[in-house]
């Protein structure tokens, strides 16, 4: 796995703008499984990366108090922080230059918002030719309501919906620790 890097997508405190959506996330197992995979990729000396989403809403400009990654994370020093303002982290960033330079040829993703900038940056890294695997349970969403009727999209509805169109197209659908197990040594898995 020397040539795997790990993205944390997102992971900020602008989510948390809005109490009421934070409290109705789908994921509450998040922050462990994220730290999870951290902890083994900082023990394994492996390549990670800290990205950051900006725009116009509250919470994600870049001189809200908000705009801040989440404390549980503690981002070193020496850990590059990204800040993009694209859907996808590498349109408005330099990661792709920065993976290629590192040799990586295989990223798992993990981060904010499930369906939005971690599958899109999913679906990127697939046409750009590296291999992926989405950490599922390392990711988050919130429930959408859909503006023109009011109907509501549940988190398990987004999720299963995200594994069925990703799953051996785009990326492998994996659990953090497989992917532990993996590091380790194990054989990969699919969840």
């Amino acid at each position: 796995m020397n040539d795997t890097a790990l993205l944390l997508i997102d992971i900020q405190d602008s989510f948390k703008v809005n109490a009421n959506r934070w409290e109705r996330r789908g994921n509450r197992d998040f922050e462990k499984n994220v730290s999870i995979l951290l902890d083994h990729w900082r023990s394994a000396n492996l390549p990670r990366f800290f990205i950051m989403h900006t725009d116009p809403d509250p919470g994600f400009r870049k001189g809200d108090p908000e705009f801040r990654l989440m404390d549980f994370m503690q981002r070193r020093s020496d850990e590059p922080l990204l800040v993009k303002n694209t859907r996808n982290s590498f349109t408005s960033t330099d990661l792709q230059q920065r993976l290629d330079k590192l040799g990586i040829r295989r990223l798992v993703v993990t981060g904010i918002q499930m369906e939005q900038c971690v599958e899109t940056t999913t679906r990127i890294a697939a046409d750009l030719g590296y291999e992926v695997d989405f950490a599922l349970d390392a990711t988050q969403t919130f429930p959408i309501v859909n503006r023109a009727t009011g109907e509501e999209i549940s988190t398990d509805a987004l999720v299963e919906r995200t594994q069925y169109v990703l799953r051996d197209r785009f990326a492998r659908i994996v659990r953090a620790r497989d992917l532990v197990g993996e590091l380790a040594g194990g054989v990969r898995s699919i969840a």
